[in-house]
C-alpha cells in the first residue's frame, strides 16, 4: 500500500491545531501499518489507540515501545489481559467485574499498577460493548477494591449516528456520570479522563467536556481493504 506520508503529516499538524489545550489527540491507528503511524507522531502526534493486541504488538516491534502512549481501544478478551497489561499505558475499555478482575491478577503478576477507563453504553446498544448508565457507578466502586488497577476516568462510542449532533446527549450523559465520580467519596479512583469523541464527532464531544479523542479516519485517511486481490477503500 502506499502511504501518503505527506498528507498524514498535515492532517495531524491541522487536528493539534484546533484541539484545545488538555485534549489529548489518540491516533486510532486499527488497520494502520507502522509507517502512517510514524508519520502520525513524527507530526505531533503523541498517543496510540490500537483495537487489538496482535497489532499493537506488530507496531511496537518496528516503531518501539517508548515511541509513544499505547492506549487499548477495542474490547478486551479476559485471555488477552497478560499481554494488553505488558503492551498497553492505558486500557480504555474495562466494561465488567470480570474483565477487571483478569486486568488485575495479569497487573499483580508483573508488579505494575495498570490504569484503565472503564467504558460507557451510553446508547444502550445491546450489540454493543461498556456498562450501561445505571450501571457505571456501581462498577468503579467494585474496581476501586482491587489493587492493581486504578480507574482514571471513562470511555464512550455513542450511538452510530451520521449526525454529529446526535451524539451530543450521550456525551452529556457521559459527562454527567463522570463528574459524579469525580466528586464521590471513599473513592481512590481519580477521575482525569473523559475519552469521548472520533473522526466525525470529535468536536462535538470536545464542547461538551472530553478530554481525550480516538481520531483515525480524519487523521489517515480512508481505510484501505483488500477485496478480491484489490485494494479497496473504505
Amino acid at each position: 500500500m502506499c502511504v501518503d506520508r505527506a498528507a498524514i503529516a498535515e492532517r495531524a499538524r491541522e487536528i493539534l491545531s484546533v484541539v484545545p489545550p488538555g485534549v489529548t489527540v489518540v491516533a486510532a491507528a486499527k488497520t494502520r501499518t507502522p509507517d502512517e503511524i510514524r508519520v502520525a507522531l513524527t507530526a505531533g502526534i503523541r498517543a496510540v489507540g490500537e483495537n487489538y493486541v496482535q497489532e499493537a504488538e506488530a507496531a511496537q516491534a518496528a516503531l518501539g515501545r517508548s515511541v509513544a502512549q499505547w492506549h487499548l481501544i477495542g474490547h478486551l478478551q479476559r485471555n488477552k489481559a497478560k499481554a494488553a497489561v505488558r503492551l498497553f499505558d492505558l486500557i480504555q475499555t474495562i466494561d465488567s467485574e470480570r474483565l477487571g478482575d483478569a486486568v488485575d491478577g495479569a497487573s499483580r503478576a508483573i508488579g505494575r499498577i495498570t490504569p484503565v477507563l472503564v467504558e460507557v453504553n451510553s446508547a444502550r446498544e445491546a450489540q454493543k460493548s461498556g456498562a450501561v448508565p445505571e450501571d457505571i457507578a456501581d462498577l468503579v466502586r467494585a474496581l476501586d477494591r482491587l489493587e492493581a488497577i486504578r480507574v482514571v476516568g471513562l470511555m464512550t462510542l455513542g450511538p452510530a449516528a451520521s449526525d454529529p449532533e446526535a451524539l451530543r446527549s450521550a456525551f452529556r450523559e457521559t459527562r454527567r456520570l463522570f463528574e459524579a465520580l469525580r466528586e464521590a467519596p471513599c473513592l481512590r479512583a481519580k477521575m482525569e479522563v473523559l475519552s469521548m469523541g472520533m473522526s466525525d464527532s470529535y468536536r462535538v464531544a470536545i464542547e461538551e467536556g472530553s478530554t481525550m479523542v480516538r481520531i483515525g479516519t480524519t487523521l489517515f485517511g480512508p481505510r484501505q481493504v483488500r477485496s478480491a486481490g484489490q485494494e479497496v477503500e473504505t
